[in-house]
């Protein structure tokens, strides 16, 4: 299959903006059932080789131990728990308020409390409507769906080739409901006194200097899909920092800047991988220098650490 495969956001905005509500809805049950992590890392999906998953949750919510897929191979979503129980229901077909119900009972037949303070859509313009009142958001393009999951799973990759350069503290590349991005940040040790009006999301997220990296498929601000890197806090003059390659650029954002690579540029490269990881080295470069971090004592080049096999 071609890698980053053409995908533009108008193509398939309608189906992206259901399956996101779909996913906010189970992502909010693993955020109120699964155990905190630092910096949120219980919160987000992982991918799969059919779709995304909760990963296994439960017990510290006394709830038995399940789990919820996301099956984008054969458009189902999947729940099942410890005792080999599964049940599963057609993705298409659903509004939002439709699929809140039917996931509701699919979890009570399993014998779990599924239940989230909050249940209606984090940050997005119909954020004071239940998820249950939604009757508006009901496009499940299979096709849609289907290339949105191959896409995905390939950004991944890359961003796991671009992870193993780094030794030090890092995410695993995870996929968040919350902005529909996937992601891997790289932390420094250096602590950052995030004030208590930043909020606990925040505080949390943004307790160490860090440079973070990822792929969205893009939104009303950048209305089309995107490689991003942004450090945080931001080190003056970060936007003066060269970038690789020549098309790639930083673009003001809030308070800061991201580093922008336009995936229909990294498409037309003679090399997109290479094109890609180059973009995400030279991110960090700029990020990670002017904060002052150990670039060569973190670095790991191949994912090795180990003196004898990397030929120290």
């Amino acid at each position: 299959m071609e890698l980053f495969p053409d995908f533009p956001l108008k193509s398939w905005a309608d189906t992206k903006q259901t399956i996101h509500r779909f996913e906010q809805i189970v992502g909010k049950v693993r955020l109120h059932h699964s155990p905190r992590r630092n910096h949120w890392w219980n919160v987000p999906f992982h991918l799969t080789g059919t779709g995304i998953t909760t990963r296994p949750m439960g017990i510290v919510d006394g709830n038995p131990v399940f789990s919820v897929d996301f099956d984008f191979v054969r458009h189902r979503l999947v729940a099942s728990n410890l005792e080999g129980e599964e049940v599963s229901f057609p993705l298409q077909g659903h509004s939002v308020g439709s699929f809140y119900l039917r996931f509701q009972s699919a979890l009570d037949s399993l014998g779990v409390d599924g239940s989230i303070p909050h249940a209606t859509p984090f940050d997005l313009p119909d954020a004071d409507r239940p998820f249950v009142d939604d009757h508006e958001h009901a496009t499940y393009v299979p096709e849609h769906a289907n290339r949105y999951w191959q896409v995905l799973s390939q950004v991944n990759l890359v961003l796991e080739e671009f992870a193993a350069g780094f030794s030090g503290k890092t995410s695993p590349v995870h996929h968040f409901w919350h902005t529909f991005d996937i992601a891997v940040t790289r932390f420094s040790p250096h602590p950052v006194a995030q004030p208590r009006e930043a909020g606990e999301l925040v505080r949390e997220a943004y307790s160490r200097e860090v440079v973070s990296f990822g792929f969205w498929f893009g939104d009303d601000n950048v209305p089309e899909p995107c490689f991003y890197a942004y450090a945080a806090p931001e080190p003056d003059g970060l936007a003066e920092r060269p970038l690789t390659p020549s098309s790639a650029e930083w673009a003001a954002s809030g308070h800061g800047h991201l580093a922008l690579l336009r995936y229909a540029d990294a498409r037309r490269a003679s090399d997109p991988r290479a094109t890609v990881l180059d973009f995400f080295e030279s991110a960090y470069v700029a990020g990670a220098g002017l904060a002052g971090w150990d670039i060569d004592g973190l670095a790991c080049p191949g994912g090795v650490t180990d003196p004898y096999k990397a030929g120290r």
